[in-house]
C-alpha cells in the first residue's frame, strides 16, 4: 500500500507541474497574441483552460483514491 501511495504522490506532483506549465503557456500565448481577436486565439485559450480543468479533476480523483485506500487500510 505504501508503494502505491508513493506512486500516487508522484503522480500528483506531475499533475501539479503540468498545471504550472499550462499556466505559463497561457501567459506566453496571451503575451504573444495580445490584441488578436482571431477565433483561433480564443480556441487556443479555451483549450488550455479546459486542459487545466481536466488536470484539476484528475488531481481531485487522486485525492479521493488516496482517501479510499487509507479508509480501507484503517479497517484492516
Amino acid at each position: 500500500m505504501d508503494a502505491a501511495l508513493q506512486q500516487v504522490n508522484e503522480g500528483q506532483a506531475a499533475i501539479q507541474a503540468a498545471r504550472e506549465k499550462l499556466g505559463e503557456a497561457q501567459q506566453s500565448l496571451a503575451a504573444a497574441l495580445d490584441g488578436s481577436a482571431h477565433d483561433a486565439v480564443g480556441t487556443a485559450h479555451a483549450s488550455l483552460s479546459q486542459a487545466d480543468q481536466q488536470l484539476e479533476e484528475c488531481f481531485t480523483a487522486t485525492l479521493v483514491a488516496v482517501e479510499a485506500a487509507q479508509t480501507y487500510t484503517a479497517t484492516l
